[in-house]
């Protein structure tokens, strides 16, 4: 007998998919998968992320090519880049720097709807019940601190800008201008980052929110019209850049630890 069989009152038999997990609902698809792979990845990344933070030595600064985890590098081994602002005793020079783009991935909305479905199952898809016995949203601690996405965007911002000239210096070699592999992948980098940037509900605030009439303010209009088809595909670039960036800096540790060479495309190297 269907759902829609059921007579007023009859209670609905509830359960998972066959190997799947027993959750509360009437769903007979993979729901479960996406939260599954959620969680893989974001896993995968976090791990990434503190290995790239924490290996010794750093390995992560091949000449001109920076990583974007050590991005600003500030640190004084890194003074020809960027210059000492952190003392060498210093050990872990990412730490210093990834705590401002990891804030803005940590309160992101869409990254929100992510980790809460996958990893608290709150709840884990559409038609599913909540594992968790109430909901409280995020007017309690930690989640109230969720609130300050609005304004980790504007360091987000300061940081595509950075990403951005690190893809700028990566085409400038000891003996001259040129293009390699390595310069590439950099200017991919920068430009998902921009994407992902760009695309934040935020910013698309920002531009057309808090506005009665749009005729009064054109610029502004103009900047919605356009920030808003970004807005719709925020999803992907949050994965795209995540990824980029993660492959990004291996790709740099391959190179600065002399594991492969940085091929050279075009001109002095």
């Amino acid at each position: 007998m269907s759902i829609l069989e059921r007579g007023p009152g009859t209670p609905v038999t509830i359960g998972g998919v066959r190997g799947g997990p027993q959750t509360p609902t009437s769903r007979r698809d993979l729901w479960w998968v996406q939260p599954v792979v959620v969680v893989l990845g974001l896993t995968a990344f976090v791990a990434d992320g503190l290995w790239a933070a924490l290996r010794q030595p750093a390995n992560y600064y091949a000449n001109p090519l920076l990583s974007p985890y050590y991005s600003p590098c500030i640190v004084s081994n890194c003074k020809y880049v960027y210059g000492p602002i952190i003392p060498s005793w210093w050990t872990y020079p990412a730490l210093a720097v990834l705590i401002f783009p990891l804030t803005f991935r940590l309160t992101c909305y869409y990254y929100r709807k992510s980790y809460y479905r996958a990893f608290w199952w709150a709840p884990p898809a559409c038609a599913v019940a909540d594992a968790r016995p109430k909901y409280t949203g995020e007017s309690r601690f930690p989640l109230i601190f969720q609130n300050i996405h609005r304004y980790a965007w504007y360091f987000a911002l300061i940081f595509a800008v950075i990403l951005s000239w690190d893809a700028i210096t990566a085409f400038r070699f000891p003996h001259g201008v040129g293009m390699s592999i390595g310069s590439l992948i950099l200017l991919a980098n920068a430009v998902f980052i921009w994407l992902y940037t760009i695309s934040c509900h935020s910013c698309r605030h920002l531009c057309g929110g808090n506005l009665n009439v749009f005729s009064k303010a054109p610029v502004r209009r103009w900047l919605w019209k356009r920030i808003s088809p970004l807005n719709e595909h925020h999803m992907l670039f949050a994965w795209m850049s995540l990824v980029w960036i993660a492959w990004t800096d291996f790709y740099i540790w391959l190179v600065a630890a002399g594991f492969i060479p940085d091929v050279h495309l075009l001109g002095a190297h």
